[in-house]
């Protein structure tokens, strides 16, 4: 499955409660994932190649906070309403320059494939 052929923000899984949690993709097929922390939303939308499943703090390329008082953390539709405004507003973040996330992805792909091999 191509990341770049999705047409549409999905939910891949949501946890509800004051704990609440979960990750999809957005509307342009990157991947999120979002959690509770107090009182604030807190989503993280990661770059489009990721060679694992778990993304690390290097592979996050927007963010976007938000408050949780005006929503029922009980109500999967209500977090995933204010999940999909916050993924469509999530702000780029900024990366030191030559920070060799190109590079790191190259080297992941060539490690894949010499393991197929």
């Amino acid at each position: 499955m191509e990341s770049n052929q999705h047409a549409e923000f999905t939910v891949e899984y949501v946890a509800v409660g004051p704990f609440a949690h979960g990750f999809g993709r957005s509307a342009s097929g990157r991947p999120y994932a979002f959690r509770v922390i107090r009182r604030t939303l807190n989503v993280e939308v990661y770059r489009d190649d990721l060679d694992n499943t778990v993304p690390s703090q290097d592979d996050v390329v927007a963010r976007a906070e938000g408050s949780i008082t005006d929503i029922d953390l009980t109500d999967e539709r209500s977090i995933i309403g204010l999940v999909r405004d916050m993924v469509t507003s999530a702000q780029p973040v900024d990366s030191p320059a030559g920070d060799g996330t190109t590079v790191r992805a190259f080297l992941s792909r060539i490690s894949s494939v010499i393991d197929a091999i």
